[in-house]
């Protein structure tokens, strides 16, 4: 029998949910809770409810985050998928830091569209003590994190980013020095491509038709003029005008088809090196693409 592909090793949520431990910590959780077909304890991922219930008790039992939430209809984003960057970016910087994984605030990370949810500087935070910078075009979701970060007495930079072709430019200033940037580009071209893409979800998910999507999503979360692949070259576009600013730039890539394109943009921008980074998340494989203009002997944290 084949191997199931799993989290990183550095992950929490390897070894999958702990609900006993979550209702522990979370009691109203277990309002929520069913028995699958072997007897284990789990819930209905097509109930939204249930969704933000189990992201909160996640974020509250491995991540000391007591209060969370985000609006209705916002993207309730998968934990330890996520979570999943974060520790594969640890691995990249390591390579900069003689093998050693980096941790404190000295580390400065810049997270692009960081969402309602803010879930990579409430992860990366914890697990690695980073300094984030959380950036997004939507006011809504800027409210939103900036609310969590106020409940949760957390440091967390947010900036406003107020042009839409903007990836960079206007959150990056002339001071500011990231060590990695990251990023969940909305990944369909327009509305109707969202809308396919949410039909398919809760056919797997052997709901039928719905227009709703387990994990929400606002329209600039889901999609944006060009899709995935417009996104990501505006950002390698930019990423030029700021290359002596950051040592890594990086983005999630949801389709390996887009990876080739993505890489002739690359290529043409002359970075001195761009590398795909292999996530392997329970059925699924993952991916981000990073690329640096800094040559190697130059990159040190």
């Amino acid at each position: 029998m084949a191997t199931k592909p799993m989290l990183h090793p550095r992950n929490q949520h390897r070894a999958g949910y702990d609900f006993e431990r979550l209702i522990v910590q979370t009691p109203e959780l277990e309002a929520f809770t069913t028995r699958n077909p072997r007897g284990r304890m789990t819930i209905d991922f097509s109930d939204v409810d249930a969704v933000r219930m189990l992201n909160r008790a996640l974020l509250r039992t491995h991540y000391d985050i007591d209060f969370w939430d985000i609006p209705a209809t916002y993207l309730c984003p998968p934990i330890p998928g996520r979570v999943d960057y974060i520790h594969y970016l640890a691995d990249l910087l390591a390579e900069c830091n003689d093998h050693e994984i980096p941790h404190g605030r000295e580390i400065k990370a810049l997270d692009i569209g960081t969402g309602a949810s803010l879930v990579y500087p409430l992860t990366g935070q914890h697990e690695y003590g980073w300094e984030f910078t959380g950036v997004d075009i939507d006011p809504v979701s800027i409210k939103s994190a900036a609310e969590i970060c106020d409940r949760n007495g957390l440091n967390i930079e947010l900036r406003r980013q107020t042009d839409p072709e903007d990836i960079f430019d206007g959150v990056i200033g002339p001071d500011d020095i990231f060590h990695v940037t990251l990023c969940n580009p909305p990944f369909h071209a327009s509305v109707e491509q969202a809308d396919k893409g949410t039909q398919r979800k809760w056919r797997n998910l052997g709901k039928g038709h719905s227009k709703k999507l387990n994990f929400g999503g606002q329209n600039a979360e889901l999609w944006c003029p060009g899709g995935e692949i417009g996104f990501i070259a505006r950002m390698i576009e930019q990423s030029m005008d700021v290359a002596d600013q950051c040592l890594w730039f990086t983005s999630l890539v949801s389709k390996k088809d887009n990876l080739q394109p993505i890489s002739r943009l690359l290529r043409k921008a002359r970075v001195a090196e761009s590398r795909v980074v292999e996530m392997a998340q329970g059925q699924k494989t993952s991916r981000f693409i990073a690329w640096t203009y800094y040559p190697e002997a130059q990159r040190s944290l």
